[in-house]
């Protein structure tokens, strides 16, 4: 079974931790006021960088079609690049033009 990819609804819930976190920053008064959350941010900040890199290692994931997809086109391009198309002299006439 493989993992899923990183969903629009996950994203959203992404898209809220972070703008939380923002809100919280901005709700804090003073100075002094952010120094005393530290640990309450270092926990929101845990919890928004940890789903951050969920969503960049899911948003990059290739599900298992688009991973065959993918091995096709190379196995094709490697096919390409090794056929041997022969050098007539017409042709070499051609390039040297």
């Amino acid at each position: 079974m493989s993992e899923p990819v990183y969903d629009d609804g996950r994203a959203e819930r992404l898209i809220e931790l972070l703008r939380a976190l923002a809100a919280r920053i901005r709700e804090l008064e003073n100075d002094q006021d952010l120094l005393r959350a530290g640990p309450e941010l270092i926990r929101l900040m845990g919890d928004a960088r940890s789903e951050l890199f969920h969503y960049e290692v899911r948003h990059t994931y290739d599900t298992p079609e688009v991973a065959e997809n993918r091995r096709i086109v190379e196995q094709a391009q490697q096919q390409m690049d090794n056929l041997d198309f022969g050098d007539s002299e017409e042709d070499a006439e051609w390039r040297d033009e």
